[in-house]
């Protein structure tokens, strides 16, 4: 920031950032927490042999931020503006969706001599998590 007469602008700036840390960090704190337990659903419910759960959660994330994606276009949508973007997609959606984990349990998956299985999740990964994000945006549609 620079400085100037008028600190109107300099206190706005300064309430933006922190605006936009709060949304993240509750955003996070909440992502996390559903991926946490809708995961350990999953996997308790499907069983562990396979990643079940960071499957679920990371096509489940795909297909919500097609929809906020779509719902952003919209410039009169709650999503169009930085705080809900930054609760939603960059805290909730950051924290609850998983590269970190689908790339180690692809590598396990391979590393375990079980190739097969490791190609099947990184190609049913990228093939769902593209038709989720379609597939959000369409529903995004029904929205508007």
């Amino acid at each position: 920031m620079v400085w100037n007469k008028d600190s109107s602008f300099e206190r706005k700036d300064h309430f933006d950032v922190v605006s936009g840390l709060v949304s993240v960090a509750l955003g996070s704190m909440l992502g996390g927490m559903a991926r946490y337990f809708i995961s350990g659903f999953v996997a308790r419910r499907v069983g562990e042999t396979f990643p079940w759960g960071t499957l679920f959660i990371n096509v489940s994330g795909a297909l919500l931020i097609g929809i906020f994606g779509a719902l952003a276009e919209d410039h009169a949508s709650m999503f169009a503006s930085p705080d809900p973007w930054l609760f939603a997609v960059t805290g909730f959606l950051g924290c609850y969706t998983t590269v970190s984990s689908f790339s180690l349990q692809s590598l396990a998956l391979a590393r375990d001599g079980q190739g097969r299985r490791s190609a099947f999740y990184v190609g049913l990964s990228v093939v769902l998590c593209l038709a989720a994000v379609a597939l959000g945006f369409s529903l995004a549609g029904l929205f508007k």
